[in-house]
């Protein structure tokens, strides 16, 4: 291990032992929110990092497949369990505007930061061109086709029309999700292997997966406690900063949410192993339009206000202008730096626009 990871992983040991402590004593006594926001999202995004850490483990043991698959699922874990007290409290435009978040934050910021980062030490860089394809084509219906429809469709429907519509398209994407898994993992494992996985130098795993998959679990429970204690805060935080629903959804949270992610992705990409950071990156946008965005719509019959898969039209533009961005520079199965500038660039844009809405 270098001495930067050490250092990083020490951090994030400091704010793990100290935020957590700090994370129940401000909800018992009831410090300001503001003030807990920061700890709040602090604790979290150091706990993502031992989620990241234990991931990479598994990620060596099980192959870059299931391993980018097991860290879009406990990274996506933390945006389900925020968005779930989100819906409990009735907050259904930050769910939403959450689930933008991610998807451009994991399209945009995660694979433009790994590409850059990585294009910074290796003039150019190569990933299963195939999965890459694949991918696109998963991208194009979950997000345009899943996405776009309900908007377009419920413009001539009452919220029950909206609502029936929603859970329609939710139950068909959780299908389909589940198909495609099946088609990467089982029928179709092995069959448009790429070199990396298959000539890979052999890496020993910091933890081994019995330990790594308790860490895994315990940092998860932890981000399920202090996820709901975040929620609360986001009212208050919206007032003292002058800060939208829309902006706290798409920006904060959805950084915060998926911080796990974040860093695996670009820990990787500078490790070259990019067919692991571009499976976090992508693979993680797609568990969350099909898979955590119709659960949440499922889920959210069980509370007062339902949810309908219906975004704003500044949301459905960003999310489908990020999908086109992405593939036409990934298809190739190749980067460089200025491949992951144009997709930071392409974020911050976004990113000002949602401020200022």
């Amino acid at each position: 291990m270098k001495k930067g990871d050490t250092l990083v992983n020490r951090i994030f040991f400091l704010i793990t032992v100290i935020g957590i402590p700090l994370s129940v004593a401000g909800n018992l006594l009831h410090w300001p929110s503001v003030i807990m926001f920061g700890v709040f999202c602090l604790t979290i995004i150091a706990l993502a990092g031992y989620m990241g850490r234990a991931t990479e483990s598994l990620a060596i043991v099980a192959g870059p497949r299931i391993g980018g698959l097991l860290n879009a699922t406990f990274g996506n874990a933390v945006e389900l369990i925020i968005s779930i007290f989100a819906l409990k409290e009735g907050l259904v435009e930050v769910v939403l505007a959450s689930l933008t978040g991610s998807v451009l934050g994991n399209l945009l910021l995660v694979a433009g930061l790994s590409f850059f980062v990585g294009g910074l030490k290796f003039k150019r860089q190569e990933f299963n061109v195939f999965d890459a394809r694949h991918n696109s084509g998963l991208l194009m219906f979950s997000i345009i086709v899943a996405f776009v429809i309900p908007e377009v469709f419920s413009q001539q429907m009452n919220d029950g029309e909206k609502l029936t519509l929603s859970i329609g398209i939710s139950l068909i994407l959780i299908l389909l999700y589940l198909a495609a898994l099946f088609f990467k993992l089982v029928t179709h494992r092995g069959v448009y292997q790429h070199k990396e996985e298959s000539n890979d130098v052999h890496e020993e795993p910091e933890w081994s997966a019995k330990k790594a998959l308790i860490i895994l679990l315990l940092a998860t429970a932890a981000v399920a406690y202090v996820s709901e204690s975040l929620v609360h805060t986001f009212e208050a935080v919206g007032e003292q900063f002058g800060w939208s629903e829309l902006f706290i959804g798409v920006i904060i949270v959805a950084i915060v949410g998926n911080a796990a992610e974040h860093a695996s992705a670009i820990i990787m990409a500078y490790k070259n192993k990019m067919d692991i950071a571009v499976e976090i990156a992508v693979g993680s946008t797609l568990q969350i339009a099909m898979f955590v965005a119709p659960v949440l719509v499922l889920i959210s019959l069980m509370f007062e206000v339902n949810m309908p898969l219906v975004f704003t039209l500044p949301e459905l533009i960003a999310m489908v202008s990020a999908v086109l961005v992405t593939i036409a520079i990934s298809n190739d199965g190749e980067t460089n730096w200025f491949e992951g500038a144009t997709l930071l660039a392409a974020y911050v844009i976004m990113g000002i626009g949602f401020y200022l809405l």
